[in-house]
């Protein structure tokens, strides 16, 4: 892959995020009746966009490899961009304690990160960009001179590294400001969160007002959801050996104690069964992703 042609993905990736955070202003203009610079980034700007159009692009767009058919890549569009979102909003939980878009309440929804109706829009555009769109802007940036394309490819980098640098310090707070709230469970505390935002700067209003549904999912309680979890397993497969245990000793005639260790071993796990649904009901949680 040359120079050149990375450049032009740096730009296609540039302008498909302006067109995502277009989109995305639009859909909540509609809705709301009123403007929201979405995205955690500050620009205007989505780069999850972005990413999914370079990437389908660079699979099935004929730059590298084989074209892909419409329906090669219409399916590349669903798995490769419904990945990414996954992959993002997983990352997003992880790394700022809070789980910032929620699709549980949707028809097909895996773990509440993506869903079929955007699955379907994914592949839908990625038909558009790939068999109509691309070859157009391409061909437009194929006439630009070596020197144009690098200075517009360096001049986006820059200043995108720049917006996600400080979009991050901003995260980096919002995420103390999860961990430091009082509270047991996540419906208290991301209420105390949202007036938190809304009080503060008005890059981190942005936040609170580009994502009216995040929620929060300190540190301490998340612990406390894996160790009972942890707590709930072994007890399970504790169980689980406890019954092979008196299966076989009830064959070989040697039941003394047996219904003693048995009850004892399901009560066992019986608490850590209602322990676990107790820390997830405190998180709100209407998912396993174990």
């Amino acid at each position: 892959m040359g120079l050149n042609l990375i450049c032009e993905f740096i730009l296609q990736f540039f302008l498909f995020s302006c067109l995502g955070w277009i989109t995305e202003v639009t859909l909540k203009y509609i809705q709301f009746h009123r403007f929201i610079n979405r995205g955690f980034l500050i620009g205007p700007y989505c780069p999850i966009y972005g990413w999914g159009a370079v990437t389908v692009t660079l699979v099935v767009g004929g730059l590298i490899a084989r074209k892909g058919t419409v329906w090669e890549t219409f399916l590349a569009g669903m798995v490769l961009c419904g990945a990414l979102e996954y992959f993002t909003s997983w990352y997003m939980e992880k790394r700022f304690h809070a789980r910032w878009w929620d699709y549980s309440q949707k028809p097909m929804n895996l773990h509440g990160r993506i869903w079929i109706g955007n699955l379907l829009l994914f592949g839908a555009a990625c038909v558009i960009i790939v068999q109509v769109i691309d070859p157009v802007i391409f061909g437009w940036m194929d006439r630009w001179s070596p020197l144009v394309l690098r200075i517009a490819a360096l001049t986006v980098a820059a200043v995108m590294l720049a917006d996600y640098t400080t979009a991050h310090f901003l995260m980096g707070m919002v995420r103390r400001s999860i961990d430091d709230q009082p509270g047991d469970n996540t419906e208290e505390i991301t209420k105390q969160v949202h007036i938190l935002l809304h009080n503060r700067t008005l890059l981190l209003r942005r936040l609170h007002q580009a994502y009216p549904d995040l929620r929060a999912y300190p540190q301490r309680l998340t612990k406390q959801l894996q160790e009972t979890r942890k707590a709930y397993k072994q007890a399970a497969k504790q169980a689980e050996q406890t019954l092979r245990q008196a299966a076989k000793a009830r064959k070989q005639g040697l039941e003394e104690g047996l219904e003693a260790r048995l009850e004892h071993a399901m009560a066992v796990k019986k608490e850590a069964r209602a322990k676990l649904k107790e820390i997830q009901q405190r998180l709100a949680l209407h998912r396993d992703e174990d």
